[in-house]
């Protein structure tokens, strides 16, 4: 088996539910689940962010002209069901459910046609980009599905190639620098590479900020979900082997 991840990058006006992450920085979404089948397609999101940011997702996944994930620019005549299924003041739970007509398509439905059956679907979205992970065979002819998936994909969304790995059944215990998005590791790098851990510091985040040509606030969300991420793994691990050293 092996894992192939990518990125979408959309321009303005192509995509509703990127227009509203690209107006809330601090937003972002994360897939539950992905299925697909030849004529329908159905998943569970989870968006966090400040309430007026998922308010406005909200918006976006019910009152959009197509579905969000569909890569036909305009209204493709497809039946959306869109249910939410949990609401707090930053974190949104949806449903989406989407038969396909003769026009359109989507990331997952182009995987199915070239890639086969059997896959397993990851999403991560922030700001216009749009990461998918996609678990497959380790002969499945990935060159093929990602220039076709560039030909449907057109000149309104860019398209990136970020890893393409064998997974080891023998790694179980993955580094948890491999785990975080690519987006927020790439932050955490820079801001070791450039000082910003140093004490004192030698750069301070509005100035890393406009090195990386992000916004300071989305360069803060990043840096914050990083250690967070990496905070929780130690003190698993931590657990794990006192677990381990009190059974002996």
């Amino acid at each position: 088996m092996r894992e192939f991840v990518f990125a979408l990058e959309y321009e303005s006006g192509t995509n509703p539910v990127a227009d509203v992450l690209a107006d809330y920085p601090d937003a972002s979404i994360r897939s539950l689940s992905c299925h697909v089948t030849a004529d329908s397609l159905w998943r569970v999101d989870h968006a966090e962010g400040s309430s007026e940011a998922l308010e406005a997702l909200e918006e976006a996944y019910e009152t959009a002209d197509f579905f969000a994930d569909c890569l036909v620019k305009d209204d493709c005549g497809a039946d959306c069901e869109v249910q939410v299924l949990d609401r707090s003041n930053d974190t949104l739970v949806v449903y989406t459910y989407w038969d396909r007509t003769k026009v359109c398509t989507s990331v997952p439905h182009v995987a199915l046609e070239y890639l086969g059956e059997g896959l397993l679907f990851e999403t991560y979205r922030e700001g216009r980009r749009y990461r998918w992970r996609i678990v497959l065979a380790s002969d499945a002819p990935i060159h093929d599905f990602f220039d076709a998936l560039g030909e449907e994909v057109g000149e309104c969304t860019g398209m990136e190639m970020l890893r393409l790995t064998e997974l080891d059944p023998d790694r179980s215990h993955p580094e948890p620098a491999d785990e975080l998005p690519d987006e927020q590791r790439e932050a955490l790098r820079a801001a070791v590479d450039h000082g910003y851990y140093e004490t004192p510091r030698r750069i301070e985040l509005s100035d890393l900020a406009e090195r990386l040509e992000i916004p300071r606030s989305t360069l803060s969300y990043r840096l914050r979900r990083a250690e967070a991420s990496l905070a929780t793994t130690f003190v698993d691990e931590d657990d794990s082997l006192e677990a381990l050293s009190a059974s002996r």
